[in-house]
């Protein structure tokens, strides 16, 4: 694996791909969306999303003052998120009703690393502190 840098607001973190990542990173011809979402409820929850496609919630996402680019093709975007009320069902599934989670020190709560890999056809990434 190759580590690479970027600057997130307060903190830079580490980003590491590794072989195949690289391989597939080569192959695109659109840019990759990297959505690092750390979830707030009852629970606390780590999720990274991988888009291929720019839709326009995506878009969106990557609007945010947590984002930057990373090797001209991808686009990273720290999110962290909340829900109104603490219930253990709103965390099933990709979209339980999310709000933004105000941030007063992004320093605090920006990732540290992104590792990025692609396994068995697809994109999958963890993050952390």
């Amino acid at each position: 694996m190759s580590e690479q840098y970027i600057e997130m607001p307060g903190k830079q973190i580490a980003v590491e791909l590794n072989h195949k990542a690289r391989r597939q990173l080569n192959k695109l011809e659109a840019p990759l969306l990297i959505d690092m979402e750390l979830y707030f409820s009852c629970l606390i929850r780590k999720q990274v999303r991988v888009y291929e496609e720019l839709s326009e919630p995506v878009a969106d996402k990557m609007e945010g003052q947590f984002s930057a680019q990373f090797a001209d093709i991808i686009y990273i975007a720290f999110r962290p998120v909340m829900t109104r009320a603490c219930s253990v069902s709103s965390c099933d599934g990709d979209s339980p009703p999310l709000r933004d989670f105000p941030i007063k020190n992004p320093h605090s709560y920006n990732p540290k690393w992104l590792k990025l890999n692609y396994k068995k056809g697809r994109w999958c990434g963890v993050f952390g502190y």
